[in-house]
């Protein structure tokens, strides 16, 4: 993981939204901001 201060990231969601992935981290046992950086980290690699 990069040693740079970390980024902020604000988005807006559906209640339905937030609460699915509110659920799907609690099933996990991960927060939100952990499920977030998972899927980022799946994401291919573009123009390096």
């Amino acid at each position: 993981m990069s040693m740079n201060k970390p980024k902020r990231l604000n988005v807006n969601l559906s209640i339905r939204r937030f609460d699915k992935l509110k659920k799907y981290a609690e099933s996990k046992e991960k927060n939100m901001t952990q499920v977030i950086e998972d899927w980022i980290d799946r994401l291919p690699n573009v123009g390096e």
